[in-house]
């Protein structure tokens, strides 16, 4: 199985984008994780010829089994990621294709209304999602120093997203036993 990582955020070290990364730490053994970090090339869709960028997002996707989305600390959804879905959408890249969102927030509702948004426009692609609201402050540490999530609940939640996603167990990282 091969899953595609994309962060809805466009500063590599943004807390979603560290989400991310530690979810792809959590993926049962023998899934291929890769993330996609070209959000910021994707240009307005536009009737005619694919733009590189964009034919190649479409590709990735098109050639995973599932897609892996974080969302924004906020409540609106970076225009980049809308450019991302409108492309996809228009050629049938997410027809069909299982994703599972991660929204996480310091504030309840900023976390649900991203998460809302970002259902509205893949189910309209054709996506079948699922995901989870994680209400966390961006302030406090849930990071070690190799990316992994330390806070117990925490992983937890992104495993039962991830459990969805996966046909395997979601078993406990080798590095961390």
């Amino acid at each position: 199985m091969k899953i595609i990582g994309i962060a809805a955020g466009l500063h590599a070290g943004s807390f979603i984008n560290k989400l991310l990364e530690a979810a792809g730490g959590e993926l049962p053994e023998g899934v291929g994780f890769s993330v996609w970090s070209g959000l910021g090339e994707i240009p307005p869709y536009a009737r005619g010829p694919v733009p590189a960028s964009a034919r190649g997002l479409i590709r990735l996707v098109t050639a995973s089994d599932a897609v892996l989305l974080t969302a924004p600390e906020h409540s609106l959804l970076p225009v980049e990621l809308t450019y991302a879905l409108d492309w996809m959408s228009a050629r049938d890249g997410l027809s069909g294709k299982h994703v599972a969102v991660i929204s996480a927030s310091a504030r309840a509702c900023g976390a649900m209304w991203a998460q809302a948004e970002l259902y509205k426009r893949l189910q309209a692609a054709g996506a079948v999602v699922m995901g989870d609201e994680l209400v966390i402050s961006p302030a406090c540490r849930h990071f070690d120093e190799d990316g992994h999530l330390m806070d117990p609940a925490l992983r937890a939640q992104v495993r039962a997203v991830i459990g969805r996603l996966c046909p395997a167990e979601v078993m406990e990282p080798a590095l961390l036993l």
